[in-house]
């Protein structure tokens, strides 16, 4: 009668014995005392629910009996595998102990991470195959702006399918494309995925016609109380640069933003998310040639103001620190683009050159600001200063 002495033991000799049939070498009974077994190989695997090769001698049972033998076995198994298993193994079985997480955790581990089996069947989301002109808008602001501001033609409203579309953001852009008869579609979050190229949807995409700039010229800024101030923009390539722009323009008060067509990010979806919707509110003029615009805009009376970076050499252009500048007639910002900043075209039209101080010593290759982050300092300088000389 064999007692293995250890589990490694043990597996070595079943390696051996693997093929061998599932066989007692010996039955002996003493009151209610088994021996040991041999065992089959299929027992290294611990879903398999014979008997364990590792059984205590002297083991008490009740009388044998073909089923309550199983039971013991079954008994005996489960008793050794409890102390063998692992760790982790044993941690993962206390997987419906809930109460410690918090509701807010559990609801967004449902939104992101559902079981399998807990997924709904949702209908398969369709875009309207007519609606070949049509983009997809995506995230609460920006859909929800769309839908309010009647700018675009608004086909279908696709939501994310769950707990997420019970949230109040999520409820109020179903209740307002409900109202203007707009399709609402439930649909999965892998769907809205693909709807958005993966980006942050926050539940809902919105399938709607383009906004493009506006190239009809026309005089917004009749008999104003406050001095006009517009952005001007050359070369803006990054739609998230774009975006971050035109939610600081609207923010602060500016009353119009133009961009250069040429060279300039088109304005898309991802440009309307970035902007939190402003893009949806607020139009952006465009213009094939910038320049034309400045020298009218000079005989009209207004002042051109362009923007370079600290320690800029303009000999013939003075430049100003920008909390030194004062707004005193109509204003035509400068902002270029990316890397290159303004034109040499665009800088020989400007009056005055504004710069950022920087607050210490820079170390070269980051000596300058985003240029969404300046337009946004430049902006609030000067329009606070536009509020201060009323």
């Amino acid at each position: 009668m064999l007692v293995f002495t250890s589990a490694a033991h043990q597996l070595r000799l079943l390696h051996v014995w693997g093929r061998r049939a599932y066989k007692p070498v010996s039955v002996s009974r003493v009151g209610s005392q088994f021996a040991s077994y041999h065992v089959t190989a299929s027992l290294l695997h611990p879903e398999d629910r014979r008997i364990n090769p590792v059984v205590r001698k002297q083991h008490r049972h009740k009388p044998a009996v073909p089923d309550g033998r199983r039971d013991h076995e079954r008994s005996v198994q489960s008793k050794v595998w409890k102390k063998e298993i692992p760790l982790l193994q044993r941690t993962n079985q206390r997987k419906g102990d809930n109460h410690k997480v918090s509701s807010e955790l559990r609801k967004l581990c449902l939104e992101d991470f559902p079981a399998d089996t807990e997924r709904p069947v949702t209908q398969r989301s369709t875009l309207d195959s007519k609606a070949e002109s049509h983009e997809i808008v995506f995230g609460i602001a920006p859909c929800l702006l769309a839908l309010t501001q009647g700018r675009r033609n608004v086909h279908k409203l696709f939501v994310k399918d769950g707990e997420s579309s019970h949230r109040a953001s999520v409820l109020r852009v179903c209740e307002e494309a409900l109202r203007r008869g707009v399709q609402v579609q439930r649909v999965t979050k892998k769907d809205l995925d693909r709807m958005s190229s993966g980006r942050v949807h926050q539940g809902v995409c919105l399938q709607a016609s383009p906004l493009s700039y506006i190239t009809e010229d026309t005089d917004s800024t009749p008999n104003r109380r406050d001095t006009p101030v517009w952005l001007v923009l050359e070369g803006i390539q990054d739609p998230m640069n774009l975006g971050a722009i035109l939610r600081s323009a609207y923010f602060l008060g500016v009353d119009r933003v133009t961009s250069s067509l040429r060279h300039s990010c088109p304005l898309s979806p991802v440009v309307s998310k970035a902007s939190s919707g402003a893009m949806e509110v607020f139009g952006v003029y465009g213009y094939e040639n910038l320049e034309d615009l400045l020298k009218l805009k000079v005989t009209q009376g207004w002042q051109v103001v362009g923007t370079v970076g600290a320690g800029a050499d303009q000999p013939q252009i003075g430049v100003t620190q920008c909390s030194d500048f004062q707004i005193t007639r109509p204003t035509l910002l400068l902002i270029g683009g990316e890397g290159e900043g303004l034109s040499q075209e665009l800088l020989s039209l400007c009056q005055t050159l504004l710069t950022i101080p920087a607050g210490r010593d820079l170390i070269p290759g980051i000596e300058s600001l985003n240029v969404s982050v300046a337009t946004g300092i430049l902006l609030h300088s000067l329009l606070f200063s536009r509020r201060s000389t009323r």
